[in-house]
Protein backbone atom coordinates (compact mmCIF):
# COMPACT_ATOMS: atom_id res chain seq x y z
CA UNK A 1 0.00 0.00 0.00
CA UNK A 2 1.30 3.44 -0.97
CA UNK A 3 0.43 6.68 0.81
CA UNK A 4 0.20 10.24 -0.49
CA UNK A 5 0.11 13.63 1.23
CA UNK A 6 -3.06 15.72 1.33
CA UNK A 7 -1.11 18.78 0.17
CA UNK A 8 0.81 17.11 -2.64
CA UNK A 9 3.84 15.35 -1.18
CA UNK A 10 4.83 12.27 -3.21
CA UNK A 11 4.18 8.62 -2.45
CA UNK A 12 5.60 6.81 0.58
CA UNK A 13 5.14 3.33 2.02
CA UNK A 14 2.96 2.58 5.03
CA UNK A 15 6.05 2.20 7.20
CA UNK A 16 7.39 5.58 6.02
CA UNK A 17 4.03 7.22 6.73
CA UNK A 18 4.13 5.92 10.31
CA UNK A 19 7.75 6.91 10.93
CA UNK A 20 7.39 10.40 9.44
CA UNK A 21 4.04 11.05 11.11
CA UNK A 22 3.36 14.13 8.98
CA UNK A 23 4.42 15.09 5.47
CA UNK A 24 7.21 17.64 5.13
CA UNK A 25 4.86 20.11 3.42
CA UNK A 26 2.56 19.96 6.48
CA UNK A 27 0.01 17.67 4.87
CA UNK A 28 -1.29 14.41 6.29
CA UNK A 29 -0.67 10.99 4.80
CA UNK A 30 -3.63 9.09 3.35
CA UNK A 31 -3.78 5.77 1.46
CA UNK A 32 -3.33 6.15 -2.30
CA UNK A 33 -6.55 4.11 -2.57
CA UNK A 34 -8.80 2.47 -0.02
CA UNK A 35 -8.39 -1.30 0.27
CA UNK A 36 -11.66 -3.24 0.25
CA UNK A 37 -12.91 -5.80 2.73
CA UNK A 38 -14.78 -8.44 0.74
CA UNK A 39 -18.06 -10.10 1.78
CA UNK A 40 -16.13 -13.36 2.19
CA UNK A 41 -13.68 -11.64 4.57
CA UNK A 42 -16.58 -10.17 6.56
CA UNK A 43 -18.02 -13.67 6.99
CA UNK A 44 -14.58 -14.97 7.98
CA UNK A 45 -14.17 -12.25 10.61
CA UNK A 46 -17.39 -13.28 12.38
CA UNK A 47 -15.50 -16.17 13.98
CA UNK A 48 -12.41 -14.15 14.87
CA UNK A 49 -11.45 -12.47 18.14
CA UNK A 50 -10.63 -8.76 18.21
CA UNK A 51 -6.85 -9.00 17.53
CA UNK A 52 -7.50 -11.28 14.55
CA UNK A 53 -10.07 -8.87 13.11
CA UNK A 54 -7.68 -5.95 13.62
CA UNK A 55 -4.83 -7.83 11.96
CA UNK A 56 -6.91 -8.48 8.84
CA UNK A 57 -7.78 -4.76 8.54
CA UNK A 58 -4.32 -3.39 9.33
CA UNK A 59 -2.56 -5.81 6.98
CA UNK A 60 -4.40 -4.14 4.09
CA UNK A 61 -2.64 -0.85 4.89
CA UNK A 62 0.69 -2.17 6.13
CA UNK A 63 1.44 -4.97 3.70
CA UNK A 64 5.18 -4.81 4.33
CA UNK A 65 4.71 -5.77 8.00
CA UNK A 66 5.05 -9.56 8.59
CA UNK A 67 1.53 -10.97 8.97
CA UNK A 68 2.17 -13.39 11.83
CA UNK A 69 4.27 -10.85 13.72
CA UNK A 70 1.56 -8.20 13.34
CA UNK A 71 -1.06 -10.54 14.77
CA UNK A 72 1.21 -11.53 17.66
CA UNK A 73 1.88 -7.88 18.53
CA UNK A 74 -1.83 -7.08 18.42
CA UNK A 75 -2.55 -9.94 20.80
CA UNK A 76 0.13 -8.63 23.18
CA UNK A 77 -1.15 -5.05 22.92
CA UNK A 78 -4.75 -5.97 23.76
CA UNK A 79 -3.92 -8.54 26.42
CA UNK A 80 -3.66 -5.74 29.00
CA UNK A 81 -7.28 -4.66 28.44
CA UNK A 82 -9.81 -5.57 31.13
CA UNK A 83 -12.04 -8.63 30.77
CA UNK A 84 -10.37 -9.86 27.59
CA UNK A 85 -12.48 -7.82 25.15
CA UNK A 86 -10.91 -4.53 24.04
CA UNK A 87 -14.10 -3.16 22.44
CA UNK A 88 -17.29 -4.72 23.88
CA UNK A 89 -20.63 -3.76 22.37
CA UNK A 90 -23.23 -3.33 25.11
CA UNK A 91 -26.98 -3.35 24.52
CA UNK A 92 -28.86 -1.16 27.00
CA UNK A 93 -32.44 -1.92 28.05
CA UNK A 94 -33.99 0.56 25.61
CA UNK A 95 -32.25 -1.02 22.61
CA UNK A 96 -29.36 1.45 22.50
CA UNK A 97 -26.00 -0.03 21.56
CA UNK A 98 -22.89 1.41 23.21
CA UNK A 99 -19.41 0.60 21.94
CA UNK A 100 -17.20 0.74 25.05
CA UNK A 101 -13.67 1.78 24.14
CA UNK A 102 -12.39 2.56 27.63
CA UNK A 103 -11.17 -0.80 28.92
CA UNK A 104 -7.49 -0.21 28.13
CA UNK A 105 -4.55 0.79 30.37
CA UNK A 106 -5.54 4.48 30.63
CA UNK A 107 -9.36 4.16 30.47
CA UNK A 108 -9.88 6.03 27.20
CA UNK A 109 -10.38 5.08 23.56
CA UNK A 110 -6.89 6.31 22.65
CA UNK A 111 -5.57 3.04 24.10
CA UNK A 112 -7.13 1.17 21.17
CA UNK A 113 -4.54 2.65 18.81
CA UNK A 114 -1.70 3.75 21.06
CA UNK A 115 -1.21 0.24 22.43
CA UNK A 116 -0.36 -0.79 18.87
CA UNK A 117 1.60 2.27 17.69
CA UNK A 118 4.93 1.41 19.41
CA UNK A 119 5.16 -1.78 17.36
CA UNK A 120 4.12 -0.08 14.12
CA UNK A 121 6.75 2.60 14.72
CA UNK A 122 9.53 0.26 15.83
CA UNK A 123 8.99 -2.10 12.92
CA UNK A 124 8.54 0.84 10.57
CA UNK A 125 11.97 2.17 11.50
CA UNK A 126 13.46 -1.26 10.87
CA UNK A 127 11.77 -1.53 7.46
CA UNK A 128 12.85 1.99 6.48
CA UNK A 129 16.42 1.58 7.70
CA UNK A 130 16.06 4.40 10.25
CA UNK A 131 18.95 4.14 12.73
CA UNK A 132 18.33 7.32 14.69
CA UNK A 133 16.35 7.43 17.92
CA UNK A 134 12.73 8.54 17.68
CA UNK A 135 11.22 11.60 19.36
CA UNK A 136 7.45 11.25 19.76
CA UNK A 137 5.95 14.72 19.87
CA UNK A 138 2.35 14.89 21.11
CA UNK A 139 -0.27 17.54 21.80
CA UNK A 140 -3.17 16.40 23.95
CA UNK A 141 -6.56 17.58 25.10
CA UNK A 142 -6.36 15.02 27.88
CA UNK A 143 -6.54 11.40 26.79
CA UNK A 144 -3.97 11.03 24.00
CA UNK A 145 -1.17 12.25 26.25
CA UNK A 146 -1.58 9.63 28.96
CA UNK A 147 -2.22 6.81 26.48
CA UNK A 148 0.91 7.74 24.50
CA UNK A 149 3.03 8.09 27.64
CA UNK A 150 1.89 4.71 28.90
CA UNK A 151 2.61 3.04 25.56
CA UNK A 152 6.10 4.49 25.04
CA UNK A 153 7.40 4.73 28.63
CA UNK A 154 10.88 3.20 28.91
CA UNK A 155 10.79 1.89 25.34
CA UNK A 156 14.33 1.63 23.97
CA UNK A 157 15.41 4.17 21.36
CA UNK A 158 12.41 6.47 21.96
CA UNK A 159 11.68 9.65 23.86
CA UNK A 160 8.20 11.11 24.17
CA UNK A 161 7.25 14.72 24.92
CA UNK A 162 3.64 15.63 25.67
CA UNK A 163 2.18 19.14 25.75
CA UNK A 164 -1.26 19.79 27.27
CA UNK A 165 -3.31 22.99 27.88
CA UNK A 166 -2.70 24.18 31.44
CA UNK A 167 -6.38 24.54 32.38
CA UNK A 168 -7.89 22.48 29.57
CA UNK A 169 -7.91 18.93 30.96
CA UNK A 170 -9.72 17.31 33.87
CA UNK A 171 -7.88 16.99 37.19
CA UNK A 172 -7.76 13.23 36.76
CA UNK A 173 -6.34 13.51 33.23
CA UNK A 174 -3.68 15.90 34.53
CA UNK A 175 -2.79 13.60 37.42
CA UNK A 176 -2.48 10.62 35.10
CA UNK A 177 0.02 12.50 32.91
CA UNK A 178 2.02 14.33 35.54
CA UNK A 179 2.66 11.20 37.63
CA UNK A 180 3.83 9.15 34.65
CA UNK A 181 6.72 6.77 35.24
CA UNK A 182 9.58 6.39 32.76
CA UNK A 183 13.00 7.90 32.17
CA UNK A 184 12.22 8.77 28.56
CA UNK A 185 9.07 10.87 29.10
CA UNK A 186 8.38 14.60 29.43
CA UNK A 187 5.09 16.35 30.21
CA UNK A 188 4.66 20.12 29.89
CA UNK A 189 1.65 22.38 30.46
CA UNK A 190 1.07 25.18 27.96
CA UNK A 191 -0.62 28.49 28.70
CA UNK A 192 -3.49 28.40 26.24
CA UNK A 193 -5.86 25.83 24.82
CA UNK A 194 -5.43 22.58 22.90
CA UNK A 195 -5.27 24.41 19.57
CA UNK A 196 -2.21 26.32 20.85
CA UNK A 197 -0.55 23.01 21.78
CA UNK A 198 -1.44 21.39 18.47
CA UNK A 199 -0.27 24.40 16.45
CA UNK A 200 3.02 24.42 18.36
CA UNK A 201 3.63 20.73 17.69
CA UNK A 202 2.84 21.14 13.98
CA UNK A 203 5.19 24.11 13.73
CA UNK A 204 8.04 22.13 15.26
CA UNK A 205 7.38 19.15 13.00
CA UNK A 206 7.10 21.37 9.92
CA UNK A 207 10.16 23.53 10.61
CA UNK A 208 13.38 22.48 8.89
CA UNK A 209 15.35 24.46 11.49
CA UNK A 210 13.64 22.61 14.38
CA UNK A 211 14.07 19.25 12.71
CA UNK A 212 17.77 19.95 12.12
CA UNK A 213 18.30 20.93 15.77
CA UNK A 214 16.57 17.74 16.88
CA UNK A 215 18.59 15.70 14.37
CA UNK A 216 21.80 17.08 15.90
CA UNK A 217 20.68 15.44 19.14
CA UNK A 218 20.37 12.13 17.28
CA UNK A 219 16.59 12.03 16.88
CA UNK A 220 14.00 12.03 14.11
CA UNK A 221 10.49 13.29 14.89
CA UNK A 222 7.26 11.35 14.73
CA UNK A 223 3.86 11.87 16.30
CA UNK A 224 1.42 9.93 18.47
CA UNK A 225 -1.49 12.19 17.52
CA UNK A 226 -4.02 10.98 15.00
CA UNK A 227 -2.31 13.14 12.36
CA UNK A 228 -0.07 10.03 12.20
CA UNK A 229 -1.81 7.38 10.10
CA UNK A 230 -0.32 4.73 12.38
CA UNK A 231 -2.50 6.17 15.15
CA UNK A 232 -5.57 6.44 12.97
CA UNK A 233 -5.53 3.03 11.27
CA UNK A 234 -6.16 0.86 14.39
CA UNK A 235 -9.27 2.95 15.09
CA UNK A 236 -10.86 1.72 11.84
CA UNK A 237 -10.86 -1.80 13.29
CA UNK A 238 -13.39 -1.25 16.06
CA UNK A 239 -16.06 -0.04 13.63
CA UNK A 240 -15.77 -3.35 11.78
CA UNK A 241 -15.76 -5.28 15.06
CA UNK A 242 -18.88 -3.52 16.38
CA UNK A 243 -20.72 -4.23 13.16
CA UNK A 244 -19.70 -7.89 13.22
CA UNK A 245 -20.83 -8.18 16.85
CA UNK A 246 -24.26 -6.89 15.79
CA UNK A 247 -24.40 -9.54 13.09
CA UNK A 248 -23.19 -12.40 15.31
CA UNK A 249 -25.75 -11.49 18.01
CA UNK A 250 -28.58 -11.50 15.40
CA UNK A 251 -29.30 -7.81 15.87
CA UNK A 252 -28.80 -7.17 12.13
CA UNK A 253 -28.28 -9.19 8.98
CA UNK A 254 -24.98 -8.96 7.10
CA UNK A 255 -25.30 -6.03 4.71
CA UNK A 256 -27.71 -3.97 6.83
CA UNK A 257 -26.55 -0.42 7.31
CA UNK A 258 -25.70 0.88 10.81
CA UNK A 259 -25.37 4.46 12.11
CA UNK A 260 -22.64 5.55 14.52
CA UNK A 261 -22.74 8.56 16.89
CA UNK A 262 -19.25 9.76 17.81
CA UNK A 263 -18.16 12.45 20.32
CA UNK A 264 -15.81 14.50 18.20
CA UNK A 265 -12.94 16.92 18.77
CA UNK A 266 -9.92 16.47 16.52
CA UNK A 267 -12.00 14.41 14.05
CA UNK A 268 -9.80 11.30 14.09
CA UNK A 269 -12.31 8.93 15.72
CA UNK A 270 -15.19 9.70 13.38
CA UNK A 271 -12.85 9.83 10.38
CA UNK A 272 -11.90 6.22 11.15
CA UNK A 273 -15.59 5.36 10.78
CA UNK A 274 -15.66 7.12 7.40
CA UNK A 275 -12.57 5.18 6.32
CA UNK A 276 -14.29 1.94 7.39
CA UNK A 277 -17.20 2.92 5.15
CA UNK A 278 -14.79 3.61 2.26
CA UNK A 279 -13.43 0.07 2.80
CA UNK A 280 -16.88 -1.42 2.33
CA UNK A 281 -18.40 -1.51 5.84
CA UNK A 282 -22.18 -0.89 5.55
CA UNK A 283 -22.22 2.39 7.49
CA UNK A 284 -25.30 4.56 7.18
CA UNK A 285 -24.85 7.98 8.79
CA UNK A 286 -21.89 9.10 10.90
CA UNK A 287 -23.24 11.45 13.57
CA UNK A 288 -20.69 14.07 14.56
CA UNK A 289 -21.41 15.15 18.16
CA UNK A 290 -19.83 18.33 19.53
CA UNK A 291 -19.99 20.21 22.80
CA UNK A 292 -20.32 24.00 23.09
CA UNK A 293 -17.24 24.35 20.88
CA UNK A 294 -19.50 23.56 17.94
CA UNK A 295 -17.30 24.61 15.03
CA UNK A 296 -17.89 21.25 13.33
CA UNK A 297 -21.67 21.47 13.67
CA UNK A 298 -21.65 24.81 11.86
CA UNK A 299 -19.28 23.44 9.23
CA UNK A 300 -21.54 20.48 8.47
CA UNK A 301 -24.54 22.80 8.25
CA UNK A 302 -23.05 25.60 6.11
CA UNK A 303 -19.92 24.20 4.44
CA UNK A 304 -17.81 27.01 5.96
CA UNK A 305 -15.19 26.17 8.56
CA UNK A 306 -14.62 29.21 10.79
CA UNK A 307 -12.33 28.86 13.79
CA UNK A 308 -12.67 32.54 14.77
CA UNK A 309 -15.17 32.14 17.56
CA UNK A 310 -15.23 32.04 21.36
CA UNK A 311 -13.44 29.09 22.96
CA UNK A 312 -15.22 27.38 25.86
CA UNK A 313 -13.81 25.15 28.58
CA UNK A 314 -16.36 22.43 29.17
CA UNK A 315 -16.97 19.26 31.19
CA UNK A 316 -15.99 17.26 28.08
CA UNK A 317 -12.44 18.70 27.80
CA UNK A 318 -11.10 16.23 25.23
CA UNK A 319 -13.50 17.85 22.75
CA UNK A 320 -12.54 21.45 23.53
CA UNK A 321 -11.00 22.04 20.11
CA UNK A 322 -11.56 24.66 17.40
CA UNK A 323 -9.10 23.36 14.79
CA UNK A 324 -9.88 19.73 13.97
CA UNK A 325 -6.72 18.49 12.28
CA UNK A 326 -8.11 15.29 10.78
CA UNK A 327 -10.80 17.22 8.92
CA UNK A 328 -8.05 17.93 6.38
CA UNK A 329 -8.17 14.28 5.34
CA UNK A 330 -11.94 14.45 4.82
CA UNK A 331 -11.92 17.64 2.74
CA UNK A 332 -9.13 16.09 0.64
CA UNK A 333 -11.56 13.26 -0.21
CA UNK A 334 -14.50 15.63 -0.77
CA UNK A 335 -12.41 17.72 -3.19
CA UNK A 336 -11.78 14.70 -5.38
CA UNK A 337 -8.30 14.36 -3.84
CA UNK A 338 -7.27 17.80 -5.06
CA UNK A 339 -4.00 18.39 -3.15
CA UNK A 340 -3.53 21.95 -4.43
CA UNK A 341 -7.03 22.96 -3.31
CA UNK A 342 -6.54 21.26 0.08
CA UNK A 343 -3.24 23.11 0.59
CA UNK A 344 -4.92 26.40 -0.37
CA UNK A 345 -7.71 25.79 2.15
CA UNK A 346 -5.24 24.98 4.92
CA UNK A 347 -3.35 28.21 4.15
CA UNK A 348 -6.63 30.10 4.30
CA UNK A 349 -7.46 28.49 7.65
CA UNK A 350 -4.05 29.50 9.03
CA UNK A 351 -4.18 33.05 7.65
CA UNK A 352 -7.86 34.02 7.81
CA UNK A 353 -9.32 31.37 10.12
CA UNK A 354 -11.78 30.01 7.56
CA UNK A 355 -12.46 28.23 4.28
CA UNK A 356 -15.60 27.18 2.39
CA UNK A 357 -16.57 24.03 0.53
CA UNK A 358 -18.12 24.00 -2.93
CA UNK A 359 -21.82 23.15 -3.18
CA UNK A 360 -21.21 19.66 -4.56
CA UNK A 361 -18.73 18.94 -1.74
CA UNK A 362 -21.25 20.03 0.91
CA UNK A 363 -23.85 17.76 -0.70
CA UNK A 364 -21.52 14.75 -0.47
CA UNK A 365 -20.65 15.69 3.11
CA UNK A 366 -24.32 15.62 4.10
CA UNK A 367 -24.82 12.26 2.38
CA UNK A 368 -22.35 10.65 4.80
CA UNK A 369 -22.55 12.73 7.97
CA UNK A 370 -24.91 14.71 10.14
CA UNK A 371 -23.89 16.88 13.06
CA UNK A 372 -25.26 18.28 16.28
CA UNK A 373 -24.03 19.80 19.52
CA UNK A 374 -24.89 19.62 23.20
CA UNK A 375 -24.93 22.36 25.83
CA UNK A 376 -23.46 21.79 29.28
CA UNK A 377 -26.95 21.59 30.80
CA UNK A 378 -28.09 19.05 28.20
CA UNK A 379 -24.97 16.95 28.82
CA UNK A 380 -25.68 16.85 32.56
CA UNK A 381 -29.34 16.02 31.97
CA UNK A 382 -28.51 13.23 29.52
CA UNK A 383 -25.97 11.55 31.83
CA UNK A 384 -28.40 11.81 34.77
CA UNK A 385 -31.53 10.63 32.96
CA UNK A 386 -29.81 7.74 31.21
CA UNK A 387 -28.44 6.42 34.49
CA UNK A 388 -31.72 6.97 36.32
CA UNK A 389 -33.74 5.14 33.67
CA UNK A 390 -31.37 2.38 32.60
CA UNK A 391 -28.72 2.15 35.34
CA UNK A 392 -25.92 2.78 32.85
CA UNK A 393 -23.27 5.35 33.93
CA UNK A 394 -21.44 7.22 31.19
CA UNK A 395 -18.77 9.89 31.06
CA UNK A 396 -19.50 13.41 29.89
CA UNK A 397 -18.02 12.96 26.38
CA UNK A 398 -20.29 9.97 25.81
CA UNK A 399 -23.12 12.06 27.25
CA UNK A 400 -22.58 14.60 24.46
CA UNK A 401 -22.78 11.84 21.84
CA UNK A 402 -25.82 10.22 23.47
CA UNK A 403 -27.78 13.49 23.55
CA UNK A 404 -27.04 14.24 19.89
CA UNK A 405 -27.89 10.62 18.99
CA UNK A 406 -31.26 10.91 20.76
CA UNK A 407 -32.09 14.09 18.83
CA UNK A 408 -31.12 12.37 15.58
CA UNK A 409 -33.31 9.35 16.36
CA UNK A 410 -36.31 11.56 17.15
CA UNK A 411 -36.01 13.26 13.74
CA UNK A 412 -35.82 9.89 11.99
CA UNK A 413 -38.86 8.60 13.88
CA UNK A 414 -40.82 11.61 12.61
CA UNK A 415 -39.77 10.87 9.03
CA UNK A 416 -41.87 8.01 7.59
CA UNK A 417 -39.48 7.64 4.64
CA UNK A 418 -36.39 7.12 6.83
CA UNK A 419 -34.68 3.74 6.59
CA UNK A 420 -34.85 1.79 9.85
CA UNK A 421 -31.29 1.28 11.11
CA UNK A 422 -29.51 0.28 14.31
CA UNK A 423 -27.47 3.02 15.97
CA UNK A 424 -24.24 2.58 17.94
CA UNK A 425 -23.06 5.30 20.35
CA UNK A 426 -19.27 5.29 20.62
CA UNK A 427 -18.23 5.64 24.27
CA UNK A 428 -14.75 7.11 24.47
CA UNK A 429 -13.85 7.27 28.17
CA UNK A 430 -14.57 5.75 31.55
CA UNK A 431 -16.78 7.85 33.87
CA UNK A 432 -13.78 7.83 36.23
CA UNK A 433 -11.71 9.96 33.80
CA UNK A 434 -13.80 13.03 34.70
CA UNK A 435 -15.18 11.97 38.09
CA UNK A 436 -16.09 15.40 39.43
CA UNK A 437 -18.21 16.28 36.40
CA UNK A 438 -19.83 12.85 36.24
CA UNK A 439 -20.67 12.98 39.96
CA UNK A 440 -22.21 16.43 39.47
CA UNK A 441 -24.30 15.11 36.59
CA UNK A 442 -25.50 12.12 38.60
CA UNK A 443 -26.14 13.82 41.96
CA UNK A 444 -25.85 17.60 41.62
CA UNK A 445 -23.00 17.55 44.15
CA UNK A 446 -19.65 19.25 43.63
CA UNK A 447 -16.43 17.86 45.06
CA UNK A 448 -12.98 19.41 44.74
CA UNK A 449 -11.08 16.17 45.13
CA UNK A 450 -11.08 13.80 42.15
CA UNK A 451 -10.78 10.71 44.32
CA UNK A 452 -13.77 11.66 46.45
CA UNK A 453 -15.63 11.82 43.16
CA UNK A 454 -14.34 8.37 42.22
CA UNK A 455 -15.42 6.89 45.56
CA UNK A 456 -18.89 8.39 45.40
CA UNK A 457 -19.48 7.29 41.80
CA UNK A 458 -18.42 3.80 42.80
CA UNK A 459 -20.84 3.77 45.74
CA UNK A 460 -23.66 5.10 43.57
CA UNK A 461 -23.16 2.94 40.48
CA UNK A 462 -21.18 -0.10 41.72
CA UNK A 463 -19.08 0.31 38.57
CA UNK A 464 -15.62 -1.15 39.12
CA UNK A 465 -12.85 1.42 39.61
CA UNK A 466 -10.06 0.64 37.12
CA UNK A 467 -6.62 -0.05 38.55
CA UNK A 468 -5.22 2.72 36.34
CA UNK A 469 -7.32 5.24 38.28
CA UNK A 470 -6.70 3.79 41.75
CA UNK A 471 -2.94 3.64 41.26
CA UNK A 472 -2.59 7.36 40.51
CA UNK A 473 -3.77 8.54 43.90
CA UNK A 474 -0.52 8.19 45.84
CA UNK A 475 2.00 8.61 43.04
CA UNK A 476 4.32 11.63 43.26
CA UNK A 477 3.80 14.43 40.74
CA UNK A 478 6.92 14.46 38.54
CA UNK A 479 6.09 17.15 36.00
CA UNK A 480 5.25 20.70 37.07
CA UNK A 481 6.58 22.92 34.25
CA UNK A 482 4.32 25.42 32.47
CA UNK A 483 5.42 27.42 29.40
CA UNK A 484 3.91 29.77 26.86
CA UNK A 485 3.23 28.32 23.42
CA UNK A 486 6.22 30.11 21.89
CA UNK A 487 8.57 28.37 24.35
CA UNK A 488 7.51 24.79 23.54
CA UNK A 489 10.55 24.13 21.35
CA UNK A 490 12.93 25.51 23.98
CA UNK A 491 11.42 23.17 26.57
CA UNK A 492 11.70 20.29 24.14
CA UNK A 493 15.40 20.93 23.59
CA UNK A 494 15.98 20.96 27.36
CA UNK A 495 14.38 17.53 27.52
CA UNK A 496 16.61 16.18 24.75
Amino acid sequence: MEFIGTRGEGKVTGAEAVVKGIAEDGGLFVPASFPQVTPAEMEEMLGMDYPERAALILKKYFGEYPEEELLEELKKAYSSFEDGDPAPLVKVENGTFILELFHGPTCAFKDMALSVLPYLLRKGCELCGVKEKILILTATSGDTGKAALESFADKEGVKIAVFYPEDGVSKMQKLQMCTQDGENVSVTAVRGNFDDCQTGVKKIMGSEKCRSSIAEKGYVISSANSINFGRLAPQICYYFSAYLDLVSSDQIAMGDRVDFAVPTGNFGNILAGYYAKKMGLPVGTLICASNTNNVLTDFFRTGTYDRKRPFYRTMSPSMDILVSSNLERLIFELSGRDAALTAERMRSLAQTGRYTLRAEELKELKENFCAGWTSEDDTVECVYEFFTEYGYPMDTHTGVAMHVAEQYEKKREDDPSAEKRKLVVVSTASPYKCPQDVLYALTGNDVKDSFKGVKRINLLTAMKVPEAIKSVRYKPIRFKTTVSADKMFDELMKFL
